[in-house]
């Protein structure tokens, strides 16, 4: 390494590949990385596992083997540490109290219980403290964290598949029976379950889930079902439909509440209200922080159309309908692209 810039952008990638590890099992916690180095040696890391358990700081303080050590050292925190009693106590009082004299800090952290305090306290017991090494990074990996706390709503994925002559389904009308019409392998759908068990609540619309009759659940990996959510005004959906088995909790937006037999908790949405308001203000107010849309062409519009959205995946496979159901348009371009075996997976960004 050539100088000392080199050596904290070095380190602090190790932070984020560190803090990666708690991905879609911190909620509603951050995703935090800590790397403690003593003559550019790594004596000590550590991440964020689960929310109520240790925070990565301290994690990676107890792993050093000489504590004397860390009068000598460097710290390195993908993000600014925590400054108030949650359900750990503050980690920039243990870095003060640790008389670690250098700190350096990915991105500050916009939480109101934070923004910039816990960087003051630990500059006020006399260590340095440098902030803004591989930012974009830090931030892109709490997007869903920064979102919630910054625009007081969930972070926004839309996710759908399409043919090369843009069409998200067949015309159903022409056919007997309701069954889903797979456009992309069974090795994108798999990455699709990845999704599901790192996101905290995925969307359907009333069509959709009569349709299709999708479970919404992680299967084809490990991890952790996200909540289900249905959107049907009028509660015209079948009670026997997989969403309301019980298998996992459900959410029903409906603005018409009646004697059946859905296992399913009803959010009732008044008579005007917009309903995608009343989607992100319950999750919201839930403390979700991230929603997957994966409706039919109706929905997916409606939230385009919004701008309410930060994230789309679109699946095109190598297939053609000839005709059905138009896919939606983005008015942008993306910023990649997948191969998934016989489709391609386009990724686009709200900025």
């Amino acid at each position: 390494m050539e100088n000392q810039q080199e050596l904290d952008s070095f380190f602090m990638k190790r932070c984020i590949d560190l803090a990666l590890q708690g991905e879609g099992k911190s909620y509603p916690n951050p995703m935090v990385g800590a790397v403690i180095v003593h003559n550019n040696k790594i004596i000590g890391e550590g991440f964020h596992h689960k929310a109520g358990e240790a925070h990565a700081e301290v994690i990676a303080v107890n792993s050093v083997k000489d504590p004397r050590l860390l009068k000598e050292a460097t710290i390195y925190v993908s993000l600014e540490p925590c400054s108030h009693h949650g359900k750990t106590p503050p980690c920039s009082t243990l870095l003060s109290e640790e008389k670690i004299p250098r700190v350096v800090v990915g991105c500050v952290d916009t939480f109101s219980q934070v923004a910039g305090r816990g960087i003051e306290q630990l500059r006020a017991s006399g260590a340095e403290v440098v902030c803004g090494v591989r930012e974009q990074e830090c931030r892109e990996l709490n997007k869903r964290f920064f979102t919630f706390h910054e625009k007081k709503r969930p972070y926004i994925i839309l996710k759908w598949a399409e043919t090369r002559d843009g069409f998200l389904d067949i015309d159903r009308q022409a056919v007997k029976g309701n069954r889903p019409t797979w456009i992309t392998s069974q090795y994108a759908r798999r990455a699709v379950h990845l999704w599901r068990s790192r996101e905290q609540a995925i969307l359907v619309g009333s069509v959709t889930a009569l349709k299709d009759n999708p479970g919404l659940k992680v299967r084809d990996w490990s991890g952790a079902h996200p909540l289900r959510l249905v959107l049907d005004r009028g509660n015209t959906l079948p009670d026997d439909l997989a969403l309301f088995n019980g298998d996992c909790p459900t959410l029903l937006f409906t603005s018409a509440l009646k004697d059946d037999k859905k296992i399913a908790e009803r959010v009732i949405v008044k008579p005007g209200k917009e309903p995608t308001d009343a989607i992100i203000e319950e999750l919201y107010n839930r403390d979700i922080q991230s929603l997957i849309v994966e409706g039919g062409a109706g929905l997916l519009s409606h939230f385009i159309q919004r701008g309410l959205w930060d994230e789309a995946r679109v699946f095109v496979g190598d297939i053609a309908f000839g005709k059905g159901v138009e896919a939606p348009k983005l008015r942008c371009l993306p910023r990649g692209s997948k191969q998934f075996d016989n489709s391609i997976l386009y990724l686009y960004r709200n900025i």
